[in-house]
């Protein structure tokens, strides 16, 4: 028989005592004992021009590349985008989506939703059995996990619209990438291992299909994610760092995006390996799909902390909501005197995460398929109450206390990457795209050589069951054809005094909003550098499970005791996230935060 996950994310590095100068900033009378020593400083990467942080070196020597010869911070986002998706299978990609939001050097901000689509097939209960319990896995994994890609279209929508250099330009260097072949990272190479069999497994032809065309070139190398024979057997022997991935199918693919633009994917021959790659395993999307898919400009969200402005992402994205909130909600905290990661600044910050993700879960979803109340979710009076009740000193409130926030109107939805761009002339981009799940639904284009998402996980599979990432959701992110479907990206751009201060994001499923929040307030409250910020070790609360992620290092030991004494429950976990960071200081000079949990790199000139 032929055959056609979360990569493993290396230990962030040790935290050591800051300088003394540092550890000098608060005043002496306001140490708090929990509070652990802010992070080692660095030597963070600096450009006086321009800058490109991505998640991978390749990617982030393409981009640089493009604006060294004069395109903008778009034309950079087109290329990093299509690089990706050779160099980092895991969560770069042509078969998922994302968002994408700006700032231009005259001040003008936008957002772009190329978030993938459920297919016209997609129905409210498809992954339930006859008793209405979830399918295990049918959500997560195979064709019927995939929505409609979005990336494709949504890089053509953004060069069409901003671009500056030719097109063919963009794409060529990944064509050259996918051809000529990547040098596997540590990581990389560990994520394909451990996903050897699930690659084999997810693509295998049914017994007695024909052995012809696309399928007989896939038994040839075409599924470059593991190693065959030449009789088409799985060959069990790893990757390892340094060795080649070469991806000629996927070279194919590109070449035809290249040459066509947002064409070369959704019709001719990239469509109709799609439409047999359906065909084969029982999927949902069709032709009609792929024609009526379109990405959408959307008005970011934008709001005030501190003496900083927020730019952030709109529904269907919870993200941009749901940082605006936390933040508002934590403006009247001197966090920074508080101390960092002290028992009392943790004490806050869950405690306005549990309300939050109450909200997400119950309000948030498609705008284009009924109401989301986002002036309402992000008025004072609203947010202000509900934090009524939590002050400095009290306890941890039970998850199971904590509902939505009344009042509102109903709903009329972790392997994710992320890259931040500063141009020459000072436009910046934030781009988190995705495949959802690590290598998305495992499932392979045959003769394409391309990856498909499973964000159709994002959707609330089932009212009140949580979902991969184990966020519970609702009616407001119910499965819906065409609809697109809730995510945690949080692409955020923040500006001071009319400058830009600051562009961020990050992978991570459901953490993405709770890491974007931290590496925020390290920046502007904490005063670290982009690169110590990033570094930082993480704390995360979702409202269900109710129990605070902790990641190695991030607590004291005082301050573990201090949390359980008022009731929080502690759970110990590996490094998540890849938070790419890029701060502007007053004098114009770049400073990158590359996340050392994965390939990150900032790179600039």
């Amino acid at each position: 028989m032929l055959h056609r996950s979360l990569l493993p994310l290396g230990l962030i590095a040790l935290l050591g005592l800051a300088p003394a100068c540092q550890r000098a900033a608060a005043p002496a009378t306001t140490a708090v004992p929990t509070a652990s020593p802010l992070p080692a400083a660095t030597v963070p990467v600096t450009a006086r021009q321009a800058m490109v942080v991505s998640a991978h070196p390749e990617a982030t020597r393409i981009g640089l590349e493009v604006l060294r010869r004069g395109g903008n911070a778009y034309d950079a986002t087109v290329a990093v985008q299509f690089a990706l998706a050779v160099c980092l299978p895991a969560a770069g990609n042509i078969g998922g989506g994302g968002f994408v939001v700006y700032r231009g050097a005259d001040g003008a901000v936008g957002a772009l939703d190329f978030r993938e689509t459920a297919p016209a097939k997609a129905s409210r209960d498809m992954y339930l059995d006859k008793q209405g319990n979830v399918i295990p896995d049918l959500s997560t994994r195979g064709h019927l996990a995939a929505g409609v890609p979005g990336t494709v279209a949504g890089m053509w929508e953004l060069h069409q619209k901003l671009g500056k250099l030719p097109w063919r330009e963009l794409v060529q260097p990944a064509v050259e990438l996918a051809t000529q072949g990547v040098r596997l990272t540590e990581k990389e190479a560990a994520g394909l291992n451990a996903n050897r069999q699930v690659f084999f497994t997810t693509n295998e032809l049914p017994a007695g299909f024909p052995v012809v065309g696309v399928f007989a070139a896939q038994a040839e190398g075409a599924a470059p994610y593991v190693r065959y024979t030449e009789g088409g057997h799985l060959l069990d022997v790893d990757w390892h760092a340094g060795d080649t991935l070469r991806q000629p199918q996927l070279a194919a693919t590109l070449t035809r995006i290249r040459d066509a633009g947002r064409s070369g994917f959704y019709a001719g021959p990239t469509a109709n390996l799609i439409i047999q790659e359906m065909l084969l395993g029982n999927g949902l999307i069709t032709q009609a799909d792929l024609d009526q898919y379109q990405p959408r400009w959307r008005t970011p969200l934008r709001g005030r902390y501190r003496q900083y402005e927020v730019i952030s992402m709109p529904p269907p994205s919870s993200g941009g909501v749901a940082l605006l909130q936390l933040l508002q909600m934590l403006e009247p905290f001197d966090l920074r005197r508080l101390g960092w990661h002290s028992a009392e600044a943790v004490h806050l910050i869950t405690e306005a995460e549990r309300r939050v993700y109450a909200d997400r879960a119950t309000y948030l979803g498609d705008p284009d398929f009924g109401r989301v109340p986002v002036a309402q979710l992000l008025a004072p009076d609203y947010l202000k109450q509900r934090m009524a009740g939590v002050t400095p000193g009290s306890g941890a409130t039970p998850s199971a206390q904590v509902a939505a926030g009344a009042g509102l109107p109903g709903y009329e939805s972790d392997q994710t990457t992320h890259y931040s761009i500063v141009d020459a002339t000072g436009n910046a981009v934030s781009c988190t795209t995705t495949l959802n799940g690590a290598y998305g639904s495992k499932v392979v284009v045959a003769g394409a050589g391309f990856l498909l998402n499973n964000e159709m996980d994002d959707f609330s599979v089932k009212p009140g069951v949580p979902n991969s990432y184990g966020v519970t959701g609702g009616a407001a992110n119910a499965i819906g054809p065409g609809k697109r479907m809730l995510s945690s990206m949080t692409p955020s751009i923040i500006t001071e005094k009319g400058k830009l201060r600051l562009v961020v994001g990050t992978p991570g499923g459901s953490t993405i909003i709770t890491s974007v929040l931290q590496a925020t307030l390290n920046v502007l409250d904490y005063g670290l550098d982009p690169q110590q910020a990033v570094a930082a070790p993480r704390l995360h609360h979702q409202w269900l499970p109710d129990h605070i992620d902790v990641e190695a290092g991030a607590l004291t030991p005082a301050a573990e005791a201090e949390l359980q004494r008022r009731g929080y429950k502690l759970n110990p976990r590996g490094a998540w996230g890849r938070i790419d960071a890029i701060e502007r200081q007053p004098d114009g000079t770049l400073r990158g935060g590359a996340d050392p949990r994965g390939d990150d790199t900032a790179a600039g000139y």
